[in-house]
């Protein structure tokens, strides 16, 4: 027996509730689906989000991450400009989970009673195939096998189009040839960009907690290898983290020896005042929803019929650069960080969505 219980009454109570539109409990026993979906905001259209699958210690801390990640999704899509909301899915893996059709075709028919208003994708822990089970009870998904798969390689394609803003910004060259690149995780973004920065002739330092990636690292791309609790701590031109949120915290920052952060990982920053102190510190912080944006684009395109490698979609994704160009720019003369000026951005485009349902309400109403 599947049960959809809202949650947002008591959400409402947790530090990470930002105006949520709906927070959901979804949980069916003889799958063992144990779930949350989190809509941020619709303002601007369906919410969108990937389905994340970790092993949670508590509820408290599964819900945090929900929170937090659906309005970063919000956020990305609208300074992406696109017409999505924000969205999020998170899957509890207890010890010794093991993906089964039966959960994920489970959460795809709680998604099909929600009859669209949350779009779920891959995430961390899922895959394509996940998405194609899901796909068997409800149309409401992305990053099926039939859509072309995962959209890692226009995340990467993103990030390195931001990177290359930053560096240009910080160092007066877009060229990456000869730079240092520390690269903090390589799972499907991570690798994707490391093999993108090499063919660019960056120098490649790395850190995964995963010896068979690092050893792949070495191997194809050169890179050298150092241990993931110190890689923050190397000299670079460039620090690019790319596994889970939270690294950039009041300790790890106080140690960067870099110019530039640019990074595929969400929520990078462990509270929103670390912005500031990187301002501070000189250093210049792409924020992490506006460069890692690439995979949403090819989301929000291939339900129009595009395929992630389409040259259409690249196109698209490129345009995550000269966007990254113009936070940068008016952060410097409102003399704030990138973060705030991205969020101001974000919230100003909702507005003006507000601002004209309600004058086409006026009009229709003739008030």
């Amino acid at each position: 027996m599947r049960g959809i219980v809202d949650i947002t009454s008591a959400a409402r109570q947790h530090p990470d509730f930002a105006r949520h539109e709906r927070v959901l409990m979804v949980t069916e026993p003889s799958s063992g689906l144990d779930a949350i979906v989190a809509i941020h905001d619709t303002t601007l259209g369906p919410a969108l989000g990937g389905c994340r699958i970790a092993a949670y210690e508590s509820p408290g801390e599964a819900l945090a991450d929900v929170l937090r990640l659906s309005r970063a999704v919000t956020c990305k899509a609208a300074v992406a400009g696109l017409a999505l909301g924000g969205g999020k899915a998170v899957v509890r893996g207890r010890p010794g989970f093991r993906p089964a059709e039966a959960l994920f075709r489970a959460f795809g028919r709680a998604l099909e009673s929600l009859g669209g208003r949350y779009i779920t994708g891959e995430d961390v822990g899922s895959t394509a195939r996940e998405m194609d089970w899901i796909e068997a009870e409800t149309r409401h998904v992305i990053g099926t096998t039939r859509l072309g798969g995962t959209p890692s390689s226009t995340t990467a394609a993103g990030v390195l189009a931001g990177m290359r803003a930053a560096v240009a910004h910080r160092l007066g060259t877009d060229r990456l040839a000869g730079a240092t690149v520390t690269v903090q995780g390589l799972g499907g973004v991570g690798m994707v960009l490391c093999e993108l920065l090499a063919a660019e002739g960056a120098r490649l330092i790395v850190a995964d907690i995963d010896p068979a990636r690092c050893e792949e690292a070495r191997r194809r791309l050169k890179a050298r290898i150092v241990d993931p609790a110190e890689i923050h701590r190397i000299p670079a031109d460039v620090f690019s983290p790319c596994a889970l949120g939270g690294v950039l915290n009041d300790g790890t920052v106080a140690a960067l020896r870099c110019a530039v952060v640019a990074g595929a990982a969400n929520n990078q920053l462990r509270h929103p005042e670390i912005a500031e102190t990187l301002r501070r510190s000189d250093i210049l912080y792409a924020p992490d929803y506006v460069i890692n944006a690439g995979g949403l684009i090819a989301a929000f395109l291939s339900l129009k019929g595009y395929r992630p490698g389409d040259a259409a979609v690249l196109a698209r994704v490129r345009e995550i650069g000269s966007t990254l160009t113009g936070i940068v720019r008016r952060a410097e003369a409102k003399d704030q960080s990138p973060a705030a000026v991205a969020d101001l951005l974000a919230e100003e485009r909702i507005a003006a969505r507000h601002a004209a349902r309600g004058a086409t309400v006026e009009r229709r109403t003739g008030t």
